[in-house]
């Protein structure tokens, strides 16, 4: 029989230093950012935007998706836990008895990363951000911003899913035959779907999708058209793949689905209704 399964064991960490460890995880939302900023100036100068603006939006949609996202995992995932870990929210540390950080300074806690991220939270705390940023710095309608954070945000999710996968989170349900991949770092000795890829790669031909439009049509001038588009398709692939992951926490699911895909299905329709009442808007 064909051997389609793939043995995944790769190291989370690209290297570390005092207990302190830089994560691949970390290096893919870099990357993220930093092709995100040169995507949005090439917009800004087509739409004739002072790119002096550049560098408050880069400052505000960081520390909102990472603020949001953290929140987010928190509040719609985790309360049970973070309840009796407060200092755990917002800091990079997890109890761990026995352990130790920054040069052995902090006890009984290990360094994590800002792990536990929930992309729901993250696009509500951008947003959130976004109409400030609209309003006090750019001077635009909120729409128009998130017409074009939009696009940069799909090619984001592209390497945070890649990123997920070498930390070997968020992972598939087994598939029960020779296709997968086998997450050994998990001690398993079984394939999964690789829930991660779909995603990735999914978000990736949405980016692309998005950039066509704005680039070789006239909807950018329908404010809202790309937003819509782009929440629409965005959390449809969210919801279709919640069905092939293994649940994030332990949790009920309610009429078959999860939290994560209830929480997707309003952000679905909000992009359906901006898309179809764009038009209405440029006229």
């Amino acid at each position: 029989m064909l051997e389609l399964s793939i043995n995944w064991n790769p190291s989370p960490e690209l290297f570390k230093i005092g207990g302190f460890a830089i994560r691949y995880y970390s290096l893919m939302f870099i990357i993220a950012f930093v092709l995100g900023l040169q995507l949005m100036k090439k917009m800004y100068i087509a739409d004739k935007i002072s790119l002096e603006h550049l560098d408050p939006l880069f400052m505000y949609v960081v520390i909102a998706t990472i603020l949001g996202a953290r929140l987010g995992h928190v509040f719609f995932y985790d309360w049970a836990y973070f309840q009796n870990h407060l200092s755990e929210i917002l800091l990079p540390i997890k109890h761990a008895q026995g352990q130790s950080i920054l040069f052995g300074l902090i006890k009984n806690y290990t360094f994590t990363g800002f792990a536990g991220l929930a992309s729901h939270g993250a696009a509500i705390g951008i947003i959130a951000s976004l109409y400030y940023y609209s309003k006090k710095v750019i001077k635009k309608p909120l729409l128009f911003i998130l017409d074009r954070v939009g696009i940069v945000v799909a090619l984001a999710g592209f390497f945070i899913r890649i990123g997920n996968l070498f930390n070997s989170e968020i992972i598939g349900k087994p598939t029960h035959s020779n296709f997968g991949i086998v997450f050994q770092q998990l001690g398993e000795d079984f394939p999964r779907h690789p829930t991660q890829l779909y995603e990735a790669f999914s978000y990736l031909i949405i980016f692309f999708i998005l950039w066509r439009i704005y680039w070789k049509t006239d909807k950018k001038q329908q404010q809202g058209y790309l937003f819509g588009v782009f929440f629409a398709l965005l959390w449809s692939v969210r919801f279709l793949i919640e069905f092939l992951k293994e649940p994030q926490i332990e949790e009920r699911t309610t009429w078959l689905l999860n939290t994560g895909q209830w929480l997707s299905i309003p952000l679905v329709l909000i992009g359906i209704y901006f898309a179809v009442s764009s038009a209405k808007r440029h006229t």
